[in-house]
């Protein structure tokens, strides 16, 4: 997380190839930018950047919320 001079949060999305296929990736990638549209009226004005792993690979998207909320409330 970085400040920014912005009126709105940013968030950066990397996800490597060990987490899976193209469409795994892509679809982790469409998770965390869901989330990120409609939690950023309550997320602080940072920059974020997300790091996906391989243990992501079977999240769900209630799963993922709750891990976001939980890092971007601090």
């Amino acid at each position: 997380m970085h400040t920014n001079e912005l009126d709105n949060p940013r968030m950066g999305i990397i996800v490597s190839k060990k987490v899976g296929n193209a469409v795994q990736r892509n679809r982790i990638k469409r998770l965390m930018r869901a989330f990120f549209r409609l939690n950023k009226a309550v997320m602080q004005k940072l920059d974020y950047v997300v790091i996906a792993r391989s243990n992501i690979r079977d999240i769900s998207y209630g799963q993922l919320r709750d891990e976001l909320l939980r890092v971007t409330k601090n």
